[in-house]
């Protein structure tokens, strides 16, 4: 069993004893936290896709409350299921803990889902969330000089309110801390608490994947300290001696596989069709009836409110919308740069009004002036119909390669044919039984995916080469009927 490693590591760990994990705590959360996070709940979901309704909701909710009674805060928080693909979880002041679905849809125990929720509420009762440190992945990653140079938040808007997922609200040294309290809440609440460590193994897999399928290593491409939490194979070892410490061996209580993924049998995988589709470098939006594709070597991450936009080079924007205004495009378009320059030292060139696959656009260059050189920006508005506007806003060098790689995206964009909107179906997680003589290459073949092996072995937690268990439950991702 995958555990195994980790019983090694636990004796010679001592991540735990650093990071202070033994110390005693005093669960609470203050009124004025509580007030806090009930005011921003409402305004946190509109931005992230809105509560997922459903019995998988609730699961994850009984979970969670069983949880926060072993960590003695019964009674005193709300845990969502959020409607989104992105792979993460995380907690405001006032005990709102919130897990994605697309995090549930790696997750392969009840045991696990109930780690990544102990964790949770470990930075609640340690506090962390009164000493938060306030830096977003973007800003860690340079993309801050963009909003340096245009005194705007609004550029950078997908990586500010909306990117709360990627925040580095807290030090490693919490994290391995939250990691701590959360293995001593699983094994109060009666979970296996070795589960921790088979979920971080869960997200290095993941993270591996995705790598896999955008073509680069993303292991590498963000530092461990420009990360939300910590890199998974750096926690594993604290997560092995914490288990350790509860005095419960390996496989003494079980993970109940089975129980979890019959209620994740069902649960909308990937994007949901009312924020469009993002699949590989191409963005489908079936019910607005717009599509664009982004060159080769540039990355989509679909969000509720906009798509962020990642090319090489240092090339990074977003793709957005909104109503026309009463003076169509040219308003829409003054808008737009009214609002992200604020002022900022800046040369407007000439709008060029143009049609694009037979769509009326406009397209402006505007030249921002900073102490470090001049920073190019490039919008592009169109005109969808029915009373819509869309439009992109990149940014990067002056330099010929990139205004070619912004040329062909914004000439990409375009209003999807009958045909197009037929072949956009959302996706859904099915659980089924292993049959004798049943490999992971059988399954693969019923995957809804352009990655299907490496895909199902991920979803599953499976090595490359590993066989199934005749019996065993295992996870698919098919289109859902029409």
């Amino acid at each position: 069993m995958r555990r195994r490693l980790l019983l090694q590591l636990a004796a010679a760990s001592t991540l735990l004893s650093a990071c202070g994990g033994g110390g005693d705590y005093d669960p609470e959360v203050r009124p004025e936290e509580k007030r806090a996070g009930a005011e921003q709940n409402p305004q946190l979901l509109a931005e992230f896709g809105g509560a997922y309704r459903g019995p998988e909701a609730d699961y994850a909710r009984r979970v969670g409350e069983k949880v926060a009674a072993a960590a003695g805060l019964e009674g005193e928080c709300t845990f969502t299921l959020v409607n989104s693909d992105v792979v993460n979880a995380f907690a405001v002041p006032g005990c709102y803990i919130y897990v994605t679905r697309g995090l549930m849809g790696i997750v392969n125990s009840e045991a696990e889902l109930a780690s990544v929720l102990a964790h949770e509420t470990g930075h609640i009762v340690a506090a962390h969330n009164r000493r938060q440190q306030r830096r977003s992945l973007w800003r860690s990653l340079g993309v801050w000089a963009v909003g340096a140079v245009t005194r705007s938040e609004d550029l950078t808007r997908i990586a500010g309110r909306a990117a709360e997922y990627f925040t580095l609200r807290y030090s490693r040294n919490q994290e391995y801390e939250a990691d701590a309290l959360g293995v001593r809440f699983l094994a109060e609440a009666g979970y296996d608490p070795w589960a921790a460590g088979d979920m971080l193994g869960e997200l290095g897999r993941h993270e591996q994947y995705m790598g896999l399928t955008r073509g680069r290593d993303e292991a590498r491409a963000i530092p461990e300290w420009a990360r939300t939490h910590p890199l998974a194979g750096n926690r594993v070892e604290g997560a092995a001696k914490a288990a350790a410490a509860t005095g419960i061996a390996d496989d003494a209580r079980p993970e109940l596989e089975i129980p979890y993924l019959r209620e994740l049998d069902g649960l909308l995988y990937g994007d949901d069709p009312a924020q469009g589709f993002v699949e590989g470098r191409r963005f489908a939006h079936p019910v607005m009836r717009i599509g664009f594709e982004a060159p080769q070597g540039f990355t989509l991450t679909n969000s509720p409110q906009a798509i962020l936009i990642e090319g090489p080079d240092g090339l990074r924007g977003e793709f957005g919308g909104g109503p026309m205004p009463p003076g169509g495009l040219t308003e829409y378009a003054q808008g737009l740069i009214g609002t992200l320059l604020r002022g900022a030292p800046a040369r407007v060139g000439p709008a060029e009004p143009s049609r694009i696959n037979g769509l009326p656009a406009m397209l402006v260059p505007v030249m921002v002036q900073t102490e470090q050189g001049a920073v190019e920006l490039s919008i592009a508005a169109y005109d969808g119909g029915g009373g819509g506007a869309f439009h992109f806003i990149m940014v990067g060098p002056p330099a010929d390669s990139a205004r070619a790689a912004m040329a062909a995206l914004f000439g990409s964009f375009h209003r999807l044919s009958d045909a197009e909107v037929s072949s956009l179906r959302p996706r859904l997680i099915r659980t089924v039984r292993v049959g004798a003589g049943q490999t992971p290459a059988t399954f693969a073949a019923l995957m809804a995916s352009d990655h299907p092996l490496d895909h199902f072995l991920m979803l599953n937690g499976l090595s490359a080469g590993q066989k199934l268990k005749p019996g065993a439950m295992v996870k698919i991702v098919t289109f859902a009927p029409r």
